[in-house]
């Protein structure tokens, strides 16, 4: 998110393995489960596509969310998927549609995992715009085979009621309408906590990256 903008207000940044059955032999205890890493159900690399809020803005790339669930793939499933960041600070949902075309072509990612909307909402453009753009996205993902995770965000209260429902409305309705799993917040947890908000009030510190992580964790393992 651009830091000109992000200064005037708070963004509100608005899921198994079976074990396998032992018989065991007269009173032999059966054996305990096997700790490791487990097979990669996703074949392929993993595409985030975002605002500031996914780039680590003020950040070294090593400390951000993302950069945090690469390390977990690793130890959750082999062989683990590759992460792109294709995340840009300022971008807004008309930014990401222009560049994911290209980047599906690149990269041909198993899932991406669309983060955007924040600066549409900052900028109080059209909840309308923000909807035909992340929509496609979502098309132009499931067209080229990959699954899609949907980052919902909100709006400060300062936008008005009508324009917030409006605006949250959004992620929900896409997500239903596409059957994408959805985490409907964020910065959940983060955003009224100033000790784990940047100065500008926007941008979430390093301490708080694990649990954006956690966050958007709970959404994605179910896909892994």
């Amino acid at each position: 998110m651009s830091s000109g903008i992000a200064l005037s207000c708070v963004l509100w940044v608005v899921a198994t393995l079976s074990p396998g059955l032992v018989r065991a032999e007269l009173a032999s205890p059966a054996p305990g489960p096997i700790s490791g890493p487990t097979p990669a159900q996703i074949a392929g690399p993993i595409l985030v596509l975002g605002d500031s809020l996914s780039a680590a803005h003020n950040l070294p790339a090593s400390r951000g969310w993302v950069a945090l669930l690469e390390d977990r793939l690793r130890r959750h499933a082999q062989p683990a998927p590759k992460v792109i960041n294709a995340s840009i600070s300022g971008e807004t949902s008309a930014g990401g549609r222009s560049r994911l075309p290209a980047l599906l072509s690149e990269h041909r990612p198993a899932l991406v995992i669309i983060e955007l909307g924040g600066n549409d909402g900052l900028r109080g453009l059209p909840p309308a715009q923000l909807r035909e753009n992340l929509d496609a996205m979502i098309a132009a993902s499931r067209e080229a085979g990959a699954k899609v995770l949907l980052i919902g965000i909100d709006v400060p209260p300062n936008y008005g009621p009508a324009y917030r429902r409006r605006f949250t409305a959004v992620f929900h309705e896409l997500a239903e309408h596409w059957q994408v799993p959805l985490l409907p917040f964020l910065l959940d947890g983060v955003a009224l906590n100033p000790d784990l908000m940047q100065a500008d009030g926007i941008h979430p510190t390093a301490e708080a990256q694990p649990i954006l992580l956690d966050s958007v964790w709970s959404v994605l393992e179910p896909l892994l």
